[in-house]
């Protein structure tokens, strides 16, 4: 049998003389573990006289395992790296059952998206709180930036960050949303006077109208659909929104969706993730849910 001397909080001890060795200094250490220099300083001398050996030499520069240290190292690291892996899995595995994940979205996907994608998300996970922040595209890019929203809906037009990464969703079709009904409506914007409400102009989808060459008249701003709806139904104008907008909410307002041809207005939906960090389990997860609730999204069409 090994004549072995008990010590108290071994696992700590041991966890301190490997976090030195790694470090080859004992101030780095401490710094790094939080602790003081002379209570690390403590722990290493308790396991020395335990182990009835030194495990360090001075070295110019800090110290380093003498050959008793470097025994000692060989047999915790690798024992210690499986422990911690498999704690980190335990808790990835209790994170996909409870917990938050913060989405932000851009205001139009949750007409006829995000309804679908939470439903199916919080199904799987009831015991998940999903927060849902409703934005502009520049400020779900910003959300996600700051790491104030795990996960982000937006359009493409809107990310130009390295630091984000980005996964296609599917691709929008914008439509024309109008109170009158035309038996023979003109698919081609580009050749008509257009009075719009619109969104304010940082909204990409405001963009996308400036972009795609049109000149209309903006009579009106909303920062809503309900509100923009509303305002299209009291004639004041038109407005551009996408396809995939539902034909019941529209006949809640008795408004009408007319197909644009020219120009092409398209914008590709994407999610992205902040690229310099892993996804925690709940938002992959939220991301696995989003990408297989836009594999079923019919297409769009501008017929």
């Amino acid at each position: 049998m090994h004549d072995f001397r008990p010590i108290e909080n071994l696992d700590r001890s041991l966890r301190c003389f490997l976090r030195i060795a790694q470090l080859g200094s004992v101030s780095k250490a401490a710094d790094d573990l939080g602790q003081s220099q002379s209570s690390l300083s403590k722990q290493l001398t308790a396991l020395e006289q335990s182990l009835g050996q030194a495990l360090f030499i001075r070295t110019g520069r800090g110290v380093s395992v003498n050959d008793a240290g470097q025994l000692l190292l060989q047999a915790i690291e690798p024992a210690y790296s499986r422990i911690d892996t498999a704690v980190h899995a335990v808790r990835q595995d209790q994170g996909v059952s409870q917990g938050t994940v913060r989405l932000a979205t851009v205001h139009t996907l949750s007409y006829y998206f995000m309804s679908d994608v939470a439903a199916a998300f919080m199904s799987a996970h009831p015991g998940v709180n999903l927060s849902l922040l409703g934005r502009s595209s520049p400020e779900v890019v910003a959300l996600v930036e700051s790491g104030k929203a795990d996960i982000g809906f937006v359009y493409d037009s809107a990310v130009d960050c390295g630091g984000l990464s980005s996964h296609t969703l599917f691709d929008d079709q914008m439509c024309r949303i109008s109170a009158q009904q035309d038996k023979a409506p003109n698919a081609d914007l580009s050749s008509q006077p257009l009075r719009l409400i619109g969104f304010p102009p940082h909204y990409a989808l405001r963009r996308m109208i400036h972009s795609s060459g049109l000149s209309p008249e903006f009579v009106a701003e909303a920062e809503t659909i309900d509100a923009m709806l509303r305002l299209v139904a009291s004639g004041l104008g038109d407005c551009i929104l996408p396809s995939r907008i539902p034909d019941n909410l529209l006949h809640e307002h008795k408004l009408y969706k007319y197909p644009i041809e020219q120009p092409i207005l398209q914008r590709r939906v994407v999610a992205i993730l902040r690229a310099d960090r892993d996804p925690l389990a709940l938002t992959s997860r939220l991301l696995e849910c989003a990408l297989r609730i836009a594999q079923g999204l019919p297409e769009t069409s501008r017929q």
